[in-house]
């Protein structure tokens, strides 16, 4: 059966582009790509883009982007979609350019935003490779395992982990139920990944949250660089959600910044990569083994 590979990119509605770019590129250290009336592409590797912005009101995920190797895997993806009864579009030609890729489908998410599906991104020429000042290691790991994952907020859990794994295919990698770390509250969270092995791409979580989006992630390859980049977050008194810390399943040791639309962004080292063969689902009681504990507003 035809799956998605990776999460190839992700869209975000942005209402200041301008400081979501210092964000990026000043704490991140992610690289600004092509830019368009209204947008502006983020670079993460030798991918055209990664990460889009487009100016909106939103300040919330828009889209996500999952990648197919082959153009024959994206088409008999869809015409499964197709077969049963979702709601499923192809893409035009200027939707496909502003997301850097060869052709696109879209279908919606139960939680408010949508998926695109797509074959061919656009790498950036040789002439311009990928190059961050900030990093320290050999830059964000990306490839076959994608730009990284989201979890978005689930407005009805069960319906949406139906979605995510009957309708999308994603597999089910394992989950927590924790009734420690929010307080008067469990919270239920299920992670998904696809046949590439990011232990997760997607998550997804019943939680009291603002946003359709509760946090992305990025991934370095060098353990310094995410303390280099949490003492930037400090000392731009960025808000912390979680400090540094590290998550018992997929055993990333990571911290949450707040970013210029409200979500959180996950900058984090370490993550495992799935072998479907030997892998065994479980069920944790903690979101973290030690340390994400939330951070004093900077005054």
């Amino acid at each position: 059966m035809s799956e998605l590979s990776s999460l190839g990119y992700v869209v975000f509605s942005v209402s200041d582009l301008a400081r979501w770019e210092a964000f990026a590129a000043g704490i991140l250290g992610l690289m600004p790509g092509r830019r368009a009336p209204g947008m502006l592409g983020l670079r993460m590797d030798e991918h055209a883009q990664r990460i889009l912005l487009v100016e909106g009101h939103d300040d919330d995920i828009a889209a996500a982007g999952w990648q197919f190797d082959t153009r024959d895997d994206l088409e008999a993806y869809v015409e499964r979609l197709t077969a049963s009864r979702i709601a499923v579009h192809e893409g035009d030609r200027a939707l496909a350019e502003s997301r850097q890729v060869e052709c696109v489908y879209v279908c919606d998410d139960p939680n408010g935003f949508t998926h695109e599906f797509y074959f061919g991104p656009t790498h950036a020429s040789i002439s311009t490779p990928f190059r961050s000042p900030l990093l320290k290691g050999a830059g964000f790991e990306t490839g076959r395992l994608g730009m990284g994952h989201i979890l978005p907020v689930a407005r009805d859990y069960a319906q949406s982990l139906d979605f995510y794994r009957n309708v999308l295919g994603l597999r089910v990698s394992d989950t927590i139920r924790d009734s420690h770390t929010v307080p008067g509250a469990t919270v239920d969270a299920t992670f998904f990944h696809t046949r590439t092995g990011r232990h997760h791409s997607l998550a997804t979580m019943a939680m009291p949250f603002p946003k359709r989006l509760h946090h992305v992630l990025v991934q370095v390859q060098d353990m310094d660089d995410v303390g280099m980049a949490y003492d930037r977050c400090v000392k731009a008194g960025l808000r912390i959600h979680a400090g540094l810390g590290h998550h018992p399943n997929d055993r990333m040791f990571s911290f949450y910044v707040e970013t210029p639309s409200g979500f959180g962004l996950e900058y984090g080292y370490g993550g495992i990569v799935i072998d479907d063969n030997a892998w065994e689902v479980k069920n944790y009681s903690q979101l973290s083994d030690w340390g994400h504990r939330p951070q004093p507003a900077a005054q």
